[in-house]
């Protein structure tokens, strides 16, 4: 099937203004937030229903062309990045809340519903959906689901992956099928828990049942200011070694202080080391004492300020710093490059002090903030792609980290998913038998390779879609000639 007669199929398939062609159309969908690569796709489809995602799929694989689906596009990773080139499928049209069951506190959502626009319409039944990563304004159910998205209060709530209970999805084939189920202990294999975080390498989903939780009675926040990031990071470890599990337990450094003071003024001292933002929630009279605990176990390590939030409206403040933070580096750089990798908490302390001597070894700024309570570290480095060699710098300071946590005891992800930034580095972690492993599972389901080559695994393309993906740089160059 050539261009011409693919492109016409799919406009009889969805609408033709839902078919974009046009460069100055497929520019948008070249980059996600994954800020150091860029790949342009040929077709980009919106479709509005589930029957449409598979007739799509189906002509895709008859053409023999990648199909790469998208959310809001919020990744981190390059997951949405059409290293092959090919067929985008962005799914924002399907962004229907079909069913929400107060009763049963589960919710049946489309993919491109917004994270919090789910936890909005929950409210009003006392209910909430509890991963929250930090672009949950924007990013969509779809995507966390296949990046299996954390977020702040994941230390009590856990990951995504934890909330799914069944998902319907389209195979390469263009076979819908359901798997999952809202009973508790479903019989036969997980392949609801196989899909969460397979970053659209095996199929797309169309729609997912969620688990919701019902709303805390109370809720305390506390800012806890430190001189230096290591007074910080030994509280988090010494809290929950107290047997002490907050809801969750943020931390932020200098740098990202000073830039969140001059763009939000959320009430952060700019001249301090690190501060922890630590909440908890419960039952109304058991929470001071819990808070006297953590305080506690907080003055063995000299505090400047130990300060309660004593509104809404100033934990609010405190969480829009929190939330807000990576935009606010903005002011400081052209750009940047958000790390994501986890150690453990104990170990926090040394990997900081490592992270900031790369920082001085290759001359460049690093911010943290980041989910102390279960070691998700975020070190986010500032630079300007316009000054030469500058991205590579910026890319080996960034393995340097990942190395550094891999050492410690740790992963090259928390939340954020594999991706191309990441999956070369899988190799870190596996062993060629379990990579092997992993790509049966990936031959089964997709056995043309067509679904979001050049992601999530090492050196899984498909023959007929080969890409180039330089390192350190990440240069991503798709081949011509998807179309006979």
């Amino acid at each position: 099937m050539d261009r011409r007669t693919l492109v016409a199929r799919l406009r009889e398939v969805v609408g033709a203004p839902h078919v974009l062609t046009r460069p100055e159309d497929l520019v948008v969908y070249e980059q996600d937030a994954f800020l150091v690569a860029h790949a342009s796709p040929d077709i980009v489809v919106l479709p509005g229903a589930a029957a449409e995602v598979g007739t799509v799929i189906a002509l895709a694989r008859a053409a023999g062309v990648p199909v790469i689906a998208r959310g809001a596009g919020t990744g981190l990773n390059g997951g949405s990045i059409p290293v092959a080139g090919g067929l985008m499928l962005v799914l924002t049209r399907m962004n229907r809340i079909l069913e929400i069951d107060a009763r049963s506190r589960l919710a049946v959502v489309e993919p491109g519903v917004v994270n919090i626009d789910l936890s909005a319409a929950s409210a009003r039944d006392g209910l909430f959906y509890a991963p929250d990563p930090g672009s949950q304004g924007v990013s969509t159910i779809g995507g966390n689901v296949g990046n299996n998205a954390g977020g702040p209060h994941c230390l009590a709530y856990g990951v995504t992956g934890n909330h799914v209970l069944g998902m319907e999805v389209v195979l390469s084939s263009g076979e819908i099928m359901t798997v999952g189920s809202p009973a508790v202990d479903a019989p036969g294999y997980d392949l609801a828990g196989l899909l969460v975080g397979s970053e659209g390498t095996l199929g797309v989903i169309t729609r997912i049942t969620v688990r919701l939780l019902r709303q805390a009675e109370a809720v305390r926040t506390l800012l806890a200011v430190f001189e230096t990031i290591d007074d910080a990071s030994q509280t988090v470890s010494e809290v929950i070694a107290a047997g002490i599990v907050p809801t969750a337990m943020e931390m932020i450094d200098a740098v990202v202080m000073r830039a969140v003071e001059a763009a939000i003024h959320a009430g952060y001292p700019a001249d301090a080391g690190a501060v922890l933002l630590i909440e908890v929630e419960g039952h109304v009279q058991a929470l001071p004492g819990l808070m006297e605990r953590i305080a506690a176990v907080a003055k063995r390590h000299r505090p400047r300020v130990l300060r309660q939030a004593n509104s809404a409206r100033e934990r609010e403040l405190l969480w829009k710093g929190r939330k807000e933070g990576a935009g606010a580096l903005g002011r400081l750089a052209p750009s940047y490059y958000l790390h994501d990798g986890v150690v453990p908490r104990t170990k926090l302390p040394e990997v900081m002090a490592k992270v900031a001597a790369i920082a001085r070894t290759h001359g460049l700024v690093i911010g943290n903030l980041f989910h102390a309570g279960d070691g998700n570290l975020h070190p986010t480095i500032l630079f300007d792609p316009r000054q030469p060699g500058m991205l590579a710098r910026v890319v080996q300071a960034g393995e340097e980290i990942l190395r550094a946590c891999v050492a410690a005891g740790g992963s090259i992800t928390g939340e954020h998913g594999v991706g191309i930034e990441k999956r070369e580095y899988m190799r870190w972690l596996f062993t060629e038998a379990d990579l092997q492993a992993m790509r049966r599972v990936k031959d089964a389901f997709d056995p043309t390779g067509l679904l979001n080559p050049g992601k999530l695994l090492p050196d899984v393309m498909s023959s007929g879609a080969q890409a180039d993906v330089k390192s350190p740089a990440f240069s991503v160059r798709p081949r011509a000639g998807l179309w006979s």
